[in-house]
């Protein structure tokens, strides 16, 4: 079955720098959305940043100049990164990977409910 594991999660100073990791195994595709999406306790889920089959990228604009995804996809793996510069103390939230290997993504993707796999998720604190 499909299995989306993050990792890179962590505690950093404002200003500093993470870099997320999206391991998928399982998959089959002839194309693809996947996304990071974050949450706050009490808040509603945000979508950050998406990637598709075809490279195309989407960000928040809580993110856009600041977050860069991006995926590798050789040798019949796939990963997904988020690269997380400039961090603000409003960025910290659980962090989740979501796939969709059925289409490329839409523009309501940051919905969330074209997404049918996720992630356990990774916590980043960053602290003023």
């Amino acid at each position: 079955q499909v299995q989306l594991v993050e990792s890179g999660g962590g505690s950093v100073r404002s200003g500093g720098s993470l870099r997320l990791s999206c391991a998928a195994s399982g998959y089959s595709y002839s194309s693809y959305c996947m996304a990071w999406f974050r949450q706050v306790p009490g808040k509603e889920r945000e979508g950050v940043a998406n990637i598709d089959s075809d490279g195309y990228t989407n960000y928040a604009d809580s993110v856009k100049g600041r977050f860069t995804i991006s995926q590798d996809n050789a040798k019949n793996t796939l990963t997904l990164y988020l690269q997380m510069n400039n961090l603000k103390s409003e960025d910290t939230a659980m962090y989740y990977c979501a796939a969709d290997f059925d289409d490329i993504c839409s523009g309501s993707w940051d919905e969330g409910l074209s997404f049918g796999y996720w992630g356990q998720g990774t916590q980043v604190t960053v602290s003023s």
